[in-house]
């Protein structure tokens, strides 16, 4: 999760977890990212049922003031994910697997309305 904040924070997206700030006063910036992690799997490496690799599924939930801004979001989230493999100490990260996501959708539940896209990504490590 730290190592995808990084990369997201790297393309100069502004980053939260689990969901936007919702405490009064806040104001939303005109686009963002937020992470929704889950909590992976520990994969065996071997019949000798050694768990040691890693497998998770990352939603980064891409938001904007318009559907273009989303989009926009959405291309620097792949960018950042498609840069470079992730950096986690002590680990050897596979290449982000994009998984793809739902079309644009506009959230009116909030006011201003915002346009999100969630988009998924598969992240695999094994030990160093």
């Amino acid at each position: 999760m730290d190592a995808v904040q990084a990369a997201l924070e790297a393309q100069g997206l502004t980053v939260y977890l689990g969901g936007a700030p919702t405490a009064s006063g806040w104001t939303p910036p005109d686009h963002f990212a937020v992470l929704y992690p889950d909590p992976g799997t520990a994969v065996r490496e071997s019949l000798a049922d050694e768990r040691t690799d890693f497998d998770t599924t990352m939603q980064i939930t891409c938001v904007g003031s318009d559907m273009v801004r989303a989009l926009w979001v959405a291309d620097r989230v792949r960018n950042a994910m498609a840069a470079t493999p992730l950096t986690v100490e002590g680990r050897t990260c596979w290449p982000p697997e994009d998984l793809g996501g739902p079309p644009v959708q506009r959230d009116d539940d909030v006011t201003p309305p915002v346009w999100f896209v969630p988009v998924q990504y598969r992240i695999r490590s094994t030990p160093a």
